[in-house]
């Protein structure tokens, strides 16, 4: 060894090893950040402003931003790469090009000829990055292409490029403020937690999320903790096929926002955080403006606006939190539930948008009023995302309990012009599929799970003779695939390998049920648990589809 090399060794060091912070990236970092706070919760949104300024996070900003953040580089490292919406380019990569152009391919958008318009938007934009991506929350208007951050309905080359070229952008719709008369009345004492705690529990009003979990004993759960006490809503609404959140947020968010605020009073809640996807920024932006209006209506700790950056696991509650604090989207084992250990590890209430949604109504014209509302038995209203070969998709706020028939034929226009129903997907992707010939069950919690389906947030996909069931529920698996964590080997591992079998022209009953058996009984968290639903419900009800 030279002996100048010998005297550096014995020297030590003389900087810190790994990437060394550049003078002039943490100057830009510092800029963009401004006053702003240097708290680990808030490095989601700081990767999003980077990204947004730079179009790409480059290591060089990111090395600068764990440095003025007081994080390790890892820390940053592994945020910055579990997210899909955030492009982090390495050291000697090129970065993305200037657009990026993600078509949506979950399975309405795939019934509405995405693989084909992916094809032509290729040809179209050699420029651009042209590639794939999960559910949008817009299948009632399939085909789907998000051009930047904003997005295309019913797509064709034609429409997107006039997007494209549209300098001007996509105005925000304007949207009713909402007059807070029901929790002004909850301040003022008219109302005492008890009897409003009491209402809630009397109109029957559950988690619309999914679990469809009573909500005021959720509130009991959670003011039994000690102080302080958190609110979480729940705006991450991944599920293919589910798209009524985005509907509550764009249209009525003063309804959301003010049912928030009285679930947070009536557990005392110091604060409220909206966990909002990152594919709604319209949403975004009214939910920010009505926020502002708030004033002293605020709780203590304030409102507080968070965005994901593409990850279908953050709708799992406690992975949602992760995301909140600053982390990986990873679920969180159980327990302790969040309803006793939740973010920054104090008691948090999880609540679901419509279920926020219909608090004040309820308030204002009684529990009986929405508890004597339904069919079958249902309890309630609900709102059902329908989409798929239908002739009116949408939002549909009808009484709890419909079926898929009557949703279908009374409030969907019928099936699409020349199309007969086959069948149908009751609670999206995770929630199975079943035939046309049970399609008289309501849509209601308890009621499926005999025949191996949820209602789940109550998305309904429908498919028509012709459609093949074996590659809609591939479509699923592949989609369970792509987002998983990979925390857990039965769900990383068993969706890779259920979805290589499923691409088989013959199925392999033995080897899947053994898959979805470990799956479903071994994961983690609800994704894993619930992947294999599509997978059995195909070789049960369709065989014939799947080369059984």
């Amino acid at each position: 060894m030279p002996e100048e090399a010998v005297k550096q060794r014995r020297r030590g060091r003389t900087q810190p090893k790994g990437r060394q912070v550049e003078p002039e990236a943490l100057a830009e970092v510092r800029d963009l950040l401004g006053d702003a706070p240097r708290g680990r919760e808030f490095l989601i949104e700081y990767l999003h402003l980077l990204q947004g300024r730079f179009g790409h996070l480059s290591a060089r900003h990111l090395a600068a931003l764990a440095e003025e953040m007081r994080l390790a580089m890892a820390e940053v490292w592994e945020v910055a790469t579990f997210y899909a919406h955030l492009d982090t380019v390495k050291e000697g990569e090129d970065p993305p090009p200037a657009l990026t152009l993600r078509v949506c391919d979950s399975l309405s958008c795939e019934l509405a000829g995405a693989p084909a318009l992916l094809d032509s938007l290729r040809a179209a934009f050699p420029e651009a990055r042209v590639v794939t991506a999960p559910c949008m929350g817009r299948c009632d208007c399939a085909p789907v292409v998000e051009a930047g951050h904003g997005h295309v309905d019913r797509a064709t080359p034609e429409t997107v490029r006039a997007a494209v070229s549209d300098e001007a952008g996509h105005a925000v719709p304007a949207a009713p403020h909402g007059d807070y008369a029901q929790f002004r009345a909850c301040l003022e004492g008219r109302r005492t937690r008890e009897k409003v705690t009491a209402e809630i529990e009397a109109a029957g009003l559950r988690g619309m999320g999914g679990a469809g979990f009573p909500s005021a004993r959720k509130w009991g759960f959670v003011r039994a903790g000690p102080k302080p006490r958190h609110l979480t809503v729940n705006a991450d609404e991944g599920e293919p096929g589910t798209f009524k959140d985005r509907h509550f947020l764009e249209t009525a968010p003063g309804a959301v926002l003010e049912g928030a605020l009285i679930a947070a009073w009536a557990v005392e809640a110091d604060t409220i955080t909206i966990y909002l996807r990152d594919e709604y920024p319209v949403a975004r932006e009214i939910m920010a403006a009505e926020i502002a209006r708030l004033g002293e209506l605020a709780p203590p700790g304030g409102v507080h606006l968070r965005r994901g950056a593409g990850a279908y696991i953050c709708g799992e509650e406690s992975a949602m939190i992760e995301s909140i604090e600053g982390k990986r989207g990873l679920p969180r084992h159980r327990p302790p539930y969040v309803a006793q250990v939740g973010l920054h590890g104090r008691p948090t209430l999880v609540h679901n948008v419509e279920t926020l949604y219909w608090m004040p109504a309820i308030l204002e014209r009684g529990a009986a009023w929405f508890a004597e509302t339904g069919r079958h038995g249902g309890k309630g209203w609900r709102a059902y995302s329908v989409s798929g070969r239908v002739k009116e998709p949408g939002v549909k706020i009808v009484p709890a309990g419909v079926t898929a028939r009557e949703l279908i034929e009374e409030f969907s226009g019928g099936m699409a012009e020349g199309r007969a129903f086959k069948a149908y997907l009751p609670g999206g992707a995770s929630g199975g599929i079943l035939p046309a010939s049970l399609a008289d069950i309501p849509l209601d919690f308890g009621k499926l799970e005999p025949h191996g389906c949820f209602t789940g947030s109550g998305a309904v996909v429908v498919l028509a003779e012709g459609d093949d069931v074996g590659a809609a529920a591939l479509n699923l698996m592949r989609f369970f695939a792509y987002e998983s964590c990979g925390q857990c080997t039965p769900c990383r591992v068993g969706t890779e390998k259920a979805a290589r079998l499923m691409a088989e022209p013959a199925w392999d009953r033995g080897v899947l049920e053994d898959l979805a058996a470990v799956m479903a009984d071994a994961s983690i968290c609800g994704l894993g648990q619930a992947a294999p639903n599509p997978l059995r419900c195909a070789m049960k009800y369709f065989p014939e589809d799947v080369g059984l």
